[in-house]
């Protein structure tokens, strides 16, 4: 039987930015635990609680107006905790918050449909976390099927080493894509390894959106500054400005040693685009259109 390992907790005490984000900032990639919510048996560690009041805080602090939230694949397919959530923050405030689900082929269509009034746009497949992928790579396809109509994307998660043979499964994909954290490639590899070089090739090809998120994931270190992190972002800033999306990865689950403080992690984004243009249409302009706030 596989351990279930007990993460860290986020850091609890957020510091403001240094920088000021643009209007309308969207954080793409965050997660809720509330203890209410069962976990499933399958799960591969057991989350840091880390509640939607902790997220409000932290958005606060951070200057973020908009939110999606992602399953965890502690949750399994259930996907109440997000889901609640979301409609929690659209109920405060109208168009606030999406959500990115797991699912089976088993849903039905009836359930997609009222999945996409509440605000869901996505579906999650993760190899990378036991629980985290719920159909077989073969029903991947199928899946598309099912979701093109309701224009969702997949978003991809899985170990960074498996980029290039996965490479024929995203090339054939009939609906767009999202990959999160530099799609797990190492910082301290270099932009010339033949992952990160599919990586800049899936962005050219114009069906991915890649999210510079999880830079402590990717980084030799937990801590800023990550700067082996900037050649990454540099080129896939070259290669696809209008397809890049920013998120804080809060609570930085499946931790287990030190987390950041995400106002370090907002500063070191800044680091990597200097431009304000692109500045708005990252942290902005592209994932509002792409989760259609």
């Amino acid at each position: 039987m596989t351990k279930i390992r007990k993460c860290i907790t986020p850091d609890r005490h957020p510091r403001t930015p240094s920088v000021e984000l643009p209007s309308g900032t969207v954080d793409t990639h965050v997660h809720v635990f509330e203890p209410k919510y069962p976990l499933d048996p399958a799960r591969g560690y057991d989350p840091p609680p880390s509640t939607l009041d902790d997220l409000r805080h932290l958005h606060l602090t951070l200057g973020v107006d908009r939110v999606v939230l992602t399953q965890p694949s502690v949750y399994g397919t259930d996907n109440s905790a997000i889901v609640d959530s979301m409609s929690t923050l659209n109920t405060e405030t109208p168009n606030r918050a999406r959500a990115v689900i797991a699912c089976g082929l088993d849903i039905s269509d009836d359930e997609l449909h009222t999945l996409d009034a509440r605000g869901v746009r996505g579906v999650r497949l993760n190899t990378d976390n036991l629980g985290g992928m719920p159909i077989r790579m073969d029903e991947i396809p199928h899946l598309c099927d099912r979701i093109r109509p309701l224009g969702w994307h997949l978003e991809f998660l899985f170990p960074g080493a498996d980029i290039v043979e996965l490479m024929p499964i995203f090339t054939a994909l009939t609906v767009p894509m999202s990959i999160g954290h530099f799609a797990y490639q190492s910082a301290t590899n270099g932009i010339m390894t033949p992952g990160f070089k599919a990586l800049l090739e899936l962005a050219r090809a114009g069906n991915t959106w890649i999210k510079i998120s999880g830079a402590n994931r990717v980084s030799h270190t937990d801590l800023p500054p990550y700067d082996d992190v900037t050649p990454m972002a540099h080129a896939l800033l070259d290669a696809a400005p209008d397809r890049l999306m920013w998120g804080t990865d809060w609570p930085h689950p499946n931790k287990y040693e030190i987390n950041p403080n995400d106002g370090d992690l907002v500063d070191a984004a800044y680091d990597w685009i200097a431009d304000a243009d692109l500045r708005q249409k990252i942290f902005a302009t592209t994932p509002q259109a792409f989760y259609r706030f």
